[in-house]
């Protein structure tokens, strides 16, 4: 297996792994790691890792489900409002330089481990 199969395998089971405990893994995994050990750009980035989130999604959503954990109205109910969501964070991404987007990502992930912390 070639170094960078490798590394992207090890970015999916990362991904997995924190979909499958903490219901995250594109934006605090796939994301930064693109970005980091493949240079991508924060935009390809985040392209590419919604794609991969698809699928990660659709199956630790199933699995989850399988145990009881899954409250589909709830979801539902958090996710149409979340489409337009999707629509206005897409186009202000696409007219905001990438550094300043990176930024607040870090900046937001910091908050949150913040928050989680304390």
């Amino acid at each position: 297996m070639s170094p960078r199969l490798l590394r992207l395998a090890v970015i999916g089971s990362l991904a997995g792994a924190f979909s499958g405990l903490f219901g995250v893994g594109g934006g605090t995994v796939i994301v930064p790691l693109l970005i980091l050990w493949f240079g991508f750009g924060e935009r390809e980035a985040t392209g590419t890792s919604l794609a991969a989130i698809v699928l990660i999604a659709g199956l630790a959503a199933g699995v989850h489900g399988l145990y009881g954990n899954v409250h589909v109205d709830k979801g539902l109910i958090v996710a149409i409002p979340a489409l337009a969501g999707v629509l206005a964070g897409t186009a202000l991404q696409q007219r905001t330089p990438e550094r300043a987007v990176s930024g607040a990502f870090a900046v937001l992930l910091t908050v949150s481990a913040a928050v989680l912390i304390f």
